[in-house]
């Protein structure tokens, strides 16, 4: 009994022995098993790339969804509140160039430009800058406002500068314009509207309107005889004509009126404007144009043209990419038509593309001073003879 157990144990033993030592076909397994760990890491690897990719092209559509709730969305937003498509129009929280003191012209380069400060209505005050002709340079410096406003009584014509929308007085290519007219020998004085660069108050077109008035009427008041002449670019045209058109309307015209880049109305302006990326949109009028109208902005040139009377003067760029060459074009046609010019000048100037001024960089022209020159120049004899 004792031999078996023992002879039992050994076999134990042995079969325990055996088991430790790999078989041929214990190896072919083992050698099985060490190929398939690196083909399922492969497989793990593979899947990892696409993983990352199928992760980018979620995050891809979720974006691209996002933007196409966005672009559906706001026409409807833009419908319930009106107020955000007359921003749109008037821009005139953007304030470009930054960190400049309007209070400091002279850090403009304008040495011979005083700054003033008038009140059209109350609770409005706007900024005003008068830069007197550069023959009056070395008198001005140093001078006050009482100096300024005196000065606009010296046989110089003035020309009240409406500028566009966006921006302020000190504007990079306004601030050329006016050294150009200076150097030409007039007094140039312009502001900002309500609501723009330092001045206080609400936009509207019925504001900007009545501030052109205020200041029209502020320089007459110490010109005496001298021509003035209202110079309107952009969205000031618009501000130009409202303005002309009044002072027709009450018999104190001004000596001429220039429209630069100008459009027919703001409808035709928004629809046609290259940054409308809703122009194709269903009922684009509907949701974009009506709440402009809604809002009482209108800007009607091709309307109040028909209603002034003096000398008009229209230059345009034809690579103009904000105001549409066409739309100038347009408002010579009906202006040259109409009964209230048959006995006044109407020119329209256009400046080829090559010339690359676009939309604000016409002051750049070499012709200015002759253009100028020839049309006004008639009316300047006549004020002095």
């Amino acid at each position: 009994m004792r031999k078996r157990n023992e002879s039992v144990t050994v076999e134990h033993e042995r079969a325990a022995a055996a088991a430790a030592v790999p078989g041929p076909l214990d190896k072919g397994c083992s050698l099985r098993r060490s190929l398939r760990l690196p083909a399922s890491a492969a497989a793990e690897g593979m899947k990892r790339p696409l993983g990352r990719r199928y992760g980018l092209w979620f995050r891809l559509r979720k974006l691209i969804l996002w933007l196409l709730g966005m672009y559906i969305a706001i026409p409807f937003l833009v419908k319930l509140c009106p107020a955000i498509q007359a921003k749109l129009v008037f821009l005139n929280f953007v304030r470009v160039p930054y960190f400049i003191d309007l209070k400091r012209p002279q850090d403009q380069g304008l040495n011979h430009t005083c700054n003033y400060y008038l009140q059209p209505e109350e609770d409005v005050t706007i900024g005003v800058w008068h830069t007197v002709p550069a023959a009056l340079w070395k008198n001005a410096r140093g001078k006050d406002q009482l100096w300024f406003e005196e000065a606009l009584g010296s046989s110089h014509p003035v020309i009240l500068y409406l500028h566009g929308n966006a921006g302020t007085r000190g504007g990079d290519h306004r601030v050329e314009l006016y050294k150009v007219l200076s150097s030409l020998g007039y007094h140039v004085v312009t502001f900002d509207y309500r609501g723009w660069g330092d001045s206080i108050g609400s936009p509207s077109e019925r504001g900007m309107t009545y501030d052109a008035l205020h200041v029209f009427d502020w320089i007459k008041a110490r010109s005496g005889d001298n021509p003035v002449y209202i110079w309107g670019h952009s969205l000031g045209t618009g501000v130009a004509t409202n303005l002309v058109r009044r002072l027709c309307e009450r018999e104190t015209p001004p000596d001429a009126l220039i429209l630069e880049s100008p459009f027919t109305n703001i409808r035709e302006e928004a629809r046609s404007h290259p940054f409308s990326i809703y122009r194709y949109f269903p009922g684009f009028d509907w949701f974009f144009l009506d709440p402009i109208t809604t809002s009482g902005i209108k800007f009607a040139n091709d309307e109040n043209v028909k209603y002034i009377s003096c000398s008009l003067l229209i230059l345009h760029a034809e690579d103009d990419p904000v105001v549409p060459f066409h739309l100038g074009k347009k408002l010579y046609n009906i202006a040259a038509t109409s009964r209230s010019f048959r006995d006044y000048k109407v020119q329209f100037v256009p400046f080829h593309t090559d010339l690359g001024y676009r939309h604000k960089y016409i002051y750049r022209s070499p012709e200015l001073p002759r253009i100028l020159r020839e049309f006004l120049g008639k009316s300047e004899h006549e004020h002095h003879h």
